[in-house]
């Protein structure tokens, strides 16, 4: 027994907690708002992308040492000082301006209570059927636009470039923004979520060669944002009032509000749910061809819809005789 007893003893004291003391709670405290903040920092700058990719590289070369490479294992040590100094260089714009925001946050508000950081969901179809009203509408009176819908990645250091806005996002909003002569028409809008961010921010221009050389800048501008990160762009031209979006790096012009829904339906990420979920299985099944024709009768009876009652008769009347010559 007493043998069992102090095999007891000494498996308990194995597990028993250090003295923890007040100014090691405040230690950890600190520790943890320092890491939550970096984090936060790291998800809205570019710096995500990079510690995403050094993540993959690092899982590589754990592998590596796994399986006792020993070639890749001494290339990465004699790079790894280069590729810090490479990661710095990149970062220097981010680096700089969180030393600024560091010098510019009080932190007894901070640690008494945190910033409320709501990640804004995907935009309602209220505001997606309000873009489209504001984009034919200002190319009708060929009013140029640029409007920057954000996805998954971040667009705060774009933003910063602009003049806050932080409004609902309506037709009325765009179009006066976009106005010609007034303080806010320069530049791109940043629509995120159901709401107007920022506007007149400026976006990076693409330096592709393979585009029209009749684009001006505000298309090259919307193709030089999309190809830094997966927003989606609809652009106006002033010139001839066509209404494109870009997407990926690439800029599919002069599309309908037909096409401009579709597009726009494709960040919006919204879930269709049916009862029997019958529907989205039949969907699925369906080819590109089969799509295309469904998309194209469609398009014909909206067209139909808006003509006068006495055209629609004569249309169904020509269709009509067609069909009894062809079975004839």
């Amino acid at each position: 027994m007493e043998r069992v007893a102090s095999v007891i003893s000494e498996y308990i004291s194995a597990f028993r907690l250090p003295k923890v003391e007040f100014f090691d709670v405040v230690e950890i405290l600190i520790l943890a708002f320092i890491l939550y903040e970096a984090m936060v920092w790291v998800k809205n700058t570019r710096a995500w992308a990079i510690v995403k990719g050094l993540a993959i590289v690092l899982v590589f070369m754990a592998v590596a040492v796994l399986f006792n490479m020993t070639t890749i294992i001494w290339l990465a040590k004699s790079l790894f000082t280069i590729i810090s100094l490479a990661v710095i260089v990149a970062l220097q714009p981010e680096i700089r301006r969180l030393i600024e925001e560091l010098g510019q946050t009080n932190f007894i508000s901070a640690l008494i209570k945190l910033e409320d950081r709501k990640e804004e969901g995907r935009f309602s179809d209220k505001t997606l059927n309000e873009i489209i009203v504001a984009s034919y509408e200002m190319g009708r009176v060929k009013t140029g636009a640029l409007i920057v819908i954000e996805h998954d990645s971040p667009l705060g250091e774009y933003e910063r470039t602009g003049i806050a806005v932080d409004a609902v996002v309506t037709s009325q909003l765009l179009i006066n923004i976009f106005e010609h002569n007034t303080p806010l028409h320069d530049g791109a809008v940043i629509v995120r979520g159901d709401r107007v961010a920022a506007a007149t921010c400026y976006l990076p221009l693409s330096d592709q060669r393979t585009l029209s050389k009749d684009l001006g800048t505000r298309h090259r501008a919307a193709v030089g944002i999309s190809e830094n990160t997966d927003s989606m762009t609809v652009v106006v031209s002033e010139e001839t009032g066509k209404v494109s979006v870009a997407y990926g790096g690439e800029l599919y012009r002069a599309l309908d509000a037909a096409e401009l829904r579709e597009k726009l339906e494709m960040i919006q990420d919204k879930k269709v749910k049916d009862k029997k979920f019958g529907f989205l299985k039949k969907e699925a099944e369906k080819t590109d061809e089969e799509k295309l024709e469904e998309a194209k009768a469609r398009a014909e009876e909206k067209q139909r819809k808006k003509l006068p009652k006495k055209y629609t008769k004569k249309v169904k009347q020509e269709e009509n005789e067609g069909k009894t010559d062809s079975q004839s």
